[in-house]
């Protein structure tokens, strides 16, 4: 299963990015993915931000971010979506998309050594 992580990029404080995680695998493997979104800036540990169950049906946010970012699964397209709105400079980082196996629970997907499959980063940067 490969990733491919885009949508970065500079924006002003406010400002708004929609990063794309695109799956390389058969649309009935991507179903079954559990997918989540962490981000990592200079000298931090990767951090979870944001995931969504394999069903689609239960989605979960760090509290920065609640109310700000939005996540979505497109089947069809075998691609999962992170809207950010109302960006923050602290928002910025490297962000990265996983993919657990049938994940589900919270408890399981806010965890990075739970995924199995990881994109490459793609950079945010949010400037005051």
């Amino acid at each position: 299963v490969q990733l491919q992580a885009s949508g970065g990029g500079l924006v002003q404080a406010g400002g708004s990015l929609r990063l794309s995680c695109a799956c390389g695998a058969s649309g009935k493997i991507f179903s079954n993915l559990g997918m989540g979104w962490f981000r990592q800036s200079p000298g931090k540990e990767r951090e979870f931000v944001s995931a969504i169950s394999w069903s689609g049906g239960s989605t979960y946010y760090t509290d920065s971010v609640k109310g700000r970012f939005t996540i979505s699964k497109d089947n069809a397209k075998n691609t999962v979506f992170l809207q950010m709105n109302n960006l923050k400079p602290e928002d910025t980082a490297v962000y990265y998309c996983g993919a657990d196996i049938l994940g589900a629970a919270y408890s399981t997907l806010k965890e990075a050594d739970n995924y199995d499959y990881w994109g490459q980063g793609t950079l945010v940067t949010v400037s005051s």
